[in-house]
C-alpha cells in the first residue's frame, strides 16, 4: 500500500465511541482497521465504507493482539495512528461487594489490553520507515475525578494515564507521539444509564446531560491529524453541564 494513504488501528471498534471514531476516519478516506471481540459487530460498523480491515481480536490475549499487529505489518506495512479504545465498566458497587472476577475482568481489557495494543504499535511504529506514528489512549473522566462506587473503573483509567505518561517520554526518541482523550458522557450504549439516574456524590440518583458522541469522533480526528511535531497531551471533551467540574 502507498505510504500516501494514511492508516489507524481502533479497538473497541464494534459499537458506542469504537464504531463512531471508525466511521469517521473511513469517511475521510483513512484505512481502518477494525479490532474487537465480535466479527460480526466489526462488520456492521465497516458496512458501506471502503478500506476497512475487520480483526476479531480480545485485546486481553497476548497472542491474539500479536496477531492482529503481525497482520497489519504484512497488510499494510506500516502504522500511523493507532486509538487504544477497547473498555469495559461496572455496575456501581461497593468495593467490599465488588467479586474478585469482576475487577480482573476490568482490569484485563482496560490495564492490560491497553498495555498490550500499546505495546504491539509502539515497536511496530519503531520498526516501520520512516520511524514513528500516534497513540492515543482512550481515559476518562474518572481518569481525574471517580463516580462513587467505580473503584475498578477508576483505577484503570488512572493507569491509562500512567501509559499515557510513560509512552510520552519514551517515544521522544522514535517520532511516536502519544496523547490521551478523556471523555464524559458521551451518550452511547455504555452510558445509557446518564439519561435515567446515576449515583451521585451526596447520595442521591440524579439524570446527568449527555453529548453526542460524534464530537468525541471528531476531537479524535483533530488529534490524529496533527503533525507529529504537535501533540494533544491531554483533551477532555464532556458534556458541558456534567457534573465534573465541582463533582462531590
Amino acid at each position: 500500500m502507498s505510504k500516501q494513504a494514511k492508516t489507524i488501528l481502533i479497538t473497541g471498534a464494534g459499537s458506542g465511541i469504537g464504531r463512531v471514531t471508525a466511521r469517521r476516519f473511513l469517511a475521510e478516506g483513512y484505512h481502518v482497521g477494525l479490532v474487537g471481540r465480535r466479527e460480526a459487530t466489526l462488520a456492521e460498523t465497516a458496512e458501506g465504507y471502503q478500506h476497512a480491515l475487520v480483526l476479531p481480536c480480545d485485546v486481553a490475549r497476548p497472542e491474539a493482539v500479536a496477531e492482529v499487529f503481525a497482520k497489519i505489518e504484512r497488510d499494510w506495512g506500516y502504522l500511523d495512528i493507532m486509538f487504544n479504545n477497547a473498555g469495559m465498566a461496572l455496575p456501581c458497587t461497593l468495593i467490599d461487594e465488588i467479586t474478585v472476577e469482576d475487577w480482573l475482568a476490568v482490569s484485563q481489557v482496560n490495564i492490560s489490553g491497553m498495555f498490550l495494543c500499546a505495546r504491539a504499535a509502539f515497536g511496530l511504529m519503531r520498526r516501520q520507515a520512516p520511524q514513528g506514528g500516534r497513540i492515543i489512549n482512550n481515559g476518562s473522566v474518572s481518569a481525574h475525578v471517580p463516580r462513587p462506587g467505580s473503584a475498578p473503573y477508576t483505577m484503570s483509567k488512572h493507569a491509562v494515564t500512567g501509559l499515557t505518561r510513560a509512552l510520552a517520554l519514551d517515544g521522544r526518541p522514535f517520532n511516536i507521539a502519544c496523547g490521551q482523550i478523556d471523555i464524559g458522557n458521551a451518550f452511547t450504549d455504555m452510558a445509557q444509564g446518564m439519561i435515567r439516574g446515576v449515583p451521585q456524590a451526596d447520595g442521591s440518583l440524579r439524570e446527568e446531560p449527555v453529548m453526542d458522541v460524534a464530537h468525541v469522533a471528531a476531537s479524535v480526528l483533530h488529534m490524529a491529524q496533527l503533525p507529529l511535531e504537535a501533540n494533544v497531551q491531554f483533551m477532555t471533551v464532556m458534556a458541558t453541564t456534567m457534573p465534573y467540574i465541582g463533582r462531590g
